[in-house]
């Protein structure tokens, strides 16, 4: 049996192969020069020293790189085997979790497992390779085995600027941006924003001819836009991507690469691409490997403990690029009709039938400890649910569906006391406990206050005149005896017929006869039930025998007011309320026989509300507000003028909104007038009435729910 195996990591995909299991079935024909005869750590401040004892001393600085996503550092040693018997070191310090040694065919690697990303140096001092971690963040400066710092790179201190930043497409349409650092030590930062991936290269320049906004659309892959600028000591990049795409990031020497990979929609998936599997990612070809054979290389990066049955066996040929390893587990699974069961850290591996028929038997066993477990009976005090409620639960009224007890159980309902006395095994009664502890609880109480608002603005004006003439000389009686200024006599009041009129009547000889003397009559109208002033001048000549009457009647009304109404109710969560306040009035009714009968109409202010608390403790309102008012006066009873308002509504605790809202204005003028003689100018205001009116009505509608707060008194 052959197995090739190809590690490869792409991006801050982590790459982590466990070899060592696969040695025993490979012919050792491999022969290195060289081995790893211990490791070593310690803390010094805020580094971390590894020091990396061999058989040999190295020949050069081994290749190494990291990545960001997740953070690890990966360094190569070509043609040396793993002589330290362990392939796992767990660290525990600072930002150092663990370490992974995996010997591979003719060479081995070592995995620093870490918290966040930071940068390292290495030394080759005597037969050791010593790795320092800056835990700090910044520049690692390498140190030897004595902890004294090491120039190992003494001229690039002052080459701190961005080299060069290209663009490539891979084969599968990704896109990858290829940055040239100055140095193998820069620190970057790469996360996502949104639909953006930002990349902060920390304490580096760029130089002019890199501050540059490079489209790449015309590429096919999922990256359109790549902005690079400065950004105070730091450099940052943008890329903006779209579509479905999942990225990744790596390090090889100086050169940082940052990959977009395009996911295709699947339809049949509910996660598209491997965003729903979180494992780290490994790559690997195998021919005719056993299955128990790659579940240990699985076991050993998931560090999860992996059961198999006895019963799983066989071979599998295999390929897989970059896949996470819990979806490496599900294929290899799905191919072999596995199925696997999970407690806690440890994965049980085995057949689906072998599953499935376990499981069969311990639902029978249990079903069977069921029927002969002696059976207890328990009493439950409700507090706040009523007994009934729970008829339908516990089957009382005859309904099996719900039943929640088991076929030897029952219960007893006792209204008087609010008990429920249940007859099951203890595993069924607790369930019962657990039921009635959710649902016997206080609901939340809330209150809820409607406020209407009806305000009107009104004005009126009226103008009108009367004008009379009467020739008394056929009368007798003489003259009324008011004498003036020459021959003319002149009276101004009130009354219609001036002041005369009284003493003129009472010198008449024949009280009969007075003759009508208004051949105008165009009076100022009443408002609201007001009779409109006047003012009277009668022109009489000195026999006071001829008479010009004139009355000039005018009324102008303007007013204002407002109404509020206030209700308010308090009610449970999700539970209706209303509130009614009016009279009631009566109409007639005809029948069929021709007799009438008498019914009677609610005008009422009514105000019904079901309240639903949310989680985030809002409240939802389903609200219905009547405003009714007595109208006209009709033949078979009074009519309602009626005013409603009904909608669901969102309000928060203790706000206030405005339902809704009614602007009704009326804008009248008329002219009442005599023809010709009204159009008269000047004089025709004597022929006519002028009438103006202008009202102005609103009606608002506010509602403010707010939620009860809960009160409870603690006895010990």
């Amino acid at each position: 049996m052959n197995a090739l195996i190809n590690t490869s990591i792409r991006g801050a995909k982590v790459v982590k192969f466990i070899l060592f299991a696969l040695l025993g079935f490979c012919s050792a024909a491999f022969a290195q020069t060289n081995s790893i005869e211990s490791l070593t750590a310690n803390q010094q401040g805020a580094n971390i020293i590894v020091k990396i004892t061999l058989k040999k001393p190295l020949e050069k600085l081994p290749l190494g790189f990291a990545i960001a996503n997740p953070s690890r550092i990966a360094i190569d040693f070509a043609d040396v085997s793993n002589n330290t018997g362990k392939s796992s070191f767990e660290m525990n310090m600072g930002d150092l979790r663990a370490i992974n040694l995996i010997e591979a065919t003719g060479r081995s690697r070592l995995i620093f497992n870490l918290n966040k990303s930071l940068n390292y140096a290495t030394v080759i001092d005597g037969n050791s390779l010593i790795v320092t971690i800056d835990a700090s963040g910044g520049v690692a400066t390498a140190v030897n085995s004595q902890g004294l710092p090491v120039n190992v790179q003494p001229a690039v201190a002052a080459k701190r600027a961005l080299r060069d930043i290209d663009f490539r497409r891979g084969a599968a349409g990704e896109g990858r941006v290829v940055i040239d650092l100055p140095l193998d030590q820069v620190a970057v930062d790469i996360r996502q924003q949104g639909q953006k991936i930002i990349v902060d290269f920390l304490k580096v320049s760029l130089p002019e001819s890199l501050r540059r906004r490079l489209d790449v659309a015309d590429y096919g892959s999922p990256v359109q836009l790549i902005t690079t600028t400065p950004n105070g000591e730091n450099v940052r990049m943008v890329i903006e991507p779209t579509g479905l795409w999942e990225h990744s990031a790596y390090q090889s020497d100086t050169q940082f690469v940052v990959e977009v990979k395009p996911i295709k929609e699947d339809p049949n998936k509910l996660t598209q691409g491997t965003q729903g599997y979180r494992g780290e990612r490994l790559s690997f070809n195998f021919q005719n490997i056993e299955i128990r054979a790659i579940l240990q290389i699985i076991a050993e990066v998931s560090s999860l403990n992996i059961i198999a049955s006895d019963t799983v066996n066989g071979t599998i040929t295999l390929r897989l690029k970059d896949v996470p390893w819990d979806q490496a587990l599900d294929i290899i699974m799905q191919s072999k009709g596995l199925d696997m069961r999970k407690n806690g850290s440890v994965i049980w591996i085995a057949p689906k039938e072998e599953l499935l028929t376990k499981e069969k038997l311990e639902l029978e066993q249990k079903a069977q400890i069921a029927d002969l477990e002696p059976v207890k009976t328990e009493s439950f005090q409700l507090n706040y649910q009523k007994a009934e409620a729970f008829k339908l639960v516990f089957g009382v009224d005859g309904g099996s569906t719900n039943r929640i007890l088991s076929k030897r159980g029952s219960a007893v309902i006792e209204p008087r006391t609010n008990q429920l006395f249940v007859t099951d095994i203890p595993s069924k009664l607790e369930e019962v406990r657990k039921l009635i502890a959710k649902t016997d609880i206080a609901s939340r109480q809330v209150l809820i206050e409607a406020r209407i608002v009806e305000a009107d603005d009104k004005f009126s004006k009226n103008l009108g005149a009367k004008l009379g003439f009467a020739d008394l000389r056929g009368l007798s009686g003489g003259n009324t005896g008011y004498q003036l200024a020459g021959n003319q006599r002149v009276a101004l009041t009130g009354n219609y017929l001036g002041v005369g009129e009284q003493t003129l009547q009472a010198k008449v000889t024949d009280q009969s006869f007075i003759p009508n003397t208004q051949f105008v009559s165009l009076p100022a109208a009443g408002i609201n039930g007001l009779n409109a002033g006047s003012l009277a001048i009668s022109l009489f000549s000195s026999a006071a025998n001829r008479f010009l009457n004139l009355e000039l009647s005018a009324l102008e009304a303007d007013g204002k007011g407002k109404i509020v109404s206030s209700p308010r109710v308090v009610t449970a969560d999700q539970l209706k309320a209303s509130i009614e306040q009016g009279t009631e009035l009566p109409y007639q009714v005809a029948t069929s026989s021709g007799a009438t009968s008498i019914f009677f109409r609610k005008a009422t202010l009514r105000l019904e509300v079901t309240p639903q608390i949310t989680p985030d403790g809002n409240v939802i309102l389903d609200v219905d507000v009547h405003k009714d008012s007595v109208g006209q006066e009709t033949r078979a009873g009074f009519a309602i003028d009626t005013k409603e308002v009904k909608t669901i509504v969102l309000v928060e605790n203790g706000g206030t909104v405005v339902l809704g809202g009614i602007f009704q204005q009326t804008e009248r003028d008329s002219v009442t007038k005599i023809p010709f003689f009204g159009d008269l100018p000047l004089f025709g205001n004597l022929f006519k009435t002028t009438g103006r009116t202008n009202d102005k009505t609103e009606l608002l509608i506010f509602i403010t729910p707010k939620i009860v707060a809960e009160k409870f008194s603690n006895k010990q």
